[in-house]
């Protein structure tokens, strides 16, 4: 009983935002309140004290008790995979486990470096935190890194077409699941009204009614070659802002696709990364380190609309990918981690299902949530109420 006690505890904390917010600036271990607000509060409600402060790592050396929910998921890790291919991981799992919130300076990271750390907001803040991945605010050199950032760029039209077009039927909107949902929590209170989301893809597991609602735009993402953990439409009201925040996961970066963009090309609709402040511009694909303090702000008459993916950090190997993929896995299915191998195997076949592309003739993705073949979903995926 007490196990169970701890199991259900452990899952409150650990699962990502999504299981209190309706999807969205989050995609880690843990949930923990964020800033946001109107034009006329745009400054952060994180003291400059708090956002400028470190940390240092503690030791992770010791091995976490196999009679624990956190103990259990390491154990599985170490059978699965090699240990040394997942030494970061396993880091990263034991200091959530710990409690540990990751602070640090990262100007020096940037191109050019950014020295001045007293009056600099180039801090990144990461409870999920994976040792030795780079903190770059803006990912515009990444080379073959955005090859699939083109290949999406190249989809504008058709997936702009397709949203317009579901957007102005009411009726066909309605057949979506958690169309547009908002803040479901009191702790997301503060991340603002203006703020909605409508889901394609959650950590790995494509909204099978929304992927159908907006296919064109769901085969682009699974053509892509995106190394994609969540896909979802996100909208911004009119003279809303969100405050200077982070979304305190550093082994996922965020790419936006703009699709309907106010007063496009005049600076209306803006996000500042760290120190630097770019606006969106429809059609041009954008990647950057949400784990790096940031806020936008659309000072526009109208509503933006953006396609927003969350993609596994480029300096992540496979196995750590597919390492973290299970602990995710695990938390959304506990029987993988039964002692009894028929429950695993059945566990398995699940983890496995929710993963497939959910339409008929598309082609695998390489990224979680494609499927060879673009095999159709045996089953309908298990949906998620109050994605952010």
């Amino acid at each position: 009983m007490l196990e169970r006690i701890m199991l259900v505890k452990l899952l409150v904390l650990t699962l990502p935002l999504h299981f209190f917010f309706s999807c969205g600036d989050a995609f880690s271990y843990g949930s923990r309140p964020r800033s946001l607000g109107s034009t006329t509060h745009l400054r952060s409600t994180v003291s400059d004290d708090v956002m400028r402060s470190v940390t240092n790592i503690p030791s992770t050396s010791a091995p976490l008790s196999q009679n624990t929910f956190a103990g259990k998921v390491e154990q599985a890790l170490m059978l699965r995979f090699k240990p040394s291919k997942i030494e970061r991981v396993i880091t990263s799992w034991r200091l959530a486990e710990l409690g540990y919130e990751h602070r640090e300076f990262v100007g020096d990271q940037q191109v050019p470096p950014i020295t001045d750390a007293a009056t600099s907001r180039c801090y990144q803040h990461a409870p999920s935190y994976v040792p030795g991945l780079k903190a770059t605010a803006w990912w515009d050199n990444a080379g073959d890194e955005l090859a699939w950032a083109k290949s999406l760029s190249k989809s504008f039209d058709s997936i702009r077409d397709e949203f317009t077009s579901v957007m102005s039927a009411p009726d066909k909107l309605s057949e979506g699941n958690n169309v547009w949902a908002g803040a479901l929590s009191t702790d997301a209170e503060s991340y603002g009204e203006g703020w909605k989301t409508l889901v394609l893809l959650n950590r790995g597991q494509w909204d099978e009614n929304n992927a159908i609602l907006f296919p064109a735009t769901s085969r682009a993402i699974n053509q892509s070659g995106a190394p994609v953990a969540e896909a979802f439409f996100a909208s911004m009201k009119p003279q809303t802002s969100i405050k200077p925040h982070s979304d305190f996961t550093n082994f996922v970066l965020t790419s936006h696709l703009p699709l309907v963009i106010p007063e496009n090309g005049n600076n209306k609709c803006r996000l500042s990364v760290g120190d630097e402040t770019r606006e969106w511009l429809e059609g041009k694909v954008i990647l950057f380190d949400t784990s790096i303090y940031h806020d936008a702000i659309n000072d526009s008459e109208e509503m933006r609309y953006i396609l927003m993916l969350r993609v596994w950090h480029p300096d992540l190997t496979k196995e750590e990918i597919e390492a973290l993929q299970f602990i995710y896995d695990c938390l959304e299915i506990p029987e993988l981690l039964s002692d009894d191998p028929g429950t695993v195997f059945m566990a398995e076949q699940r983890a496995k299902m929710v993963k497939e592309f959910p339409l008929i003739g598309s082609q695998a993705s390489g990224g979680f949530g494609g499927v060879k073949g673009g095999k159709k979903t045996k089953g309908k995926a298990k949906r998620k109420k109050g994605r952010k």
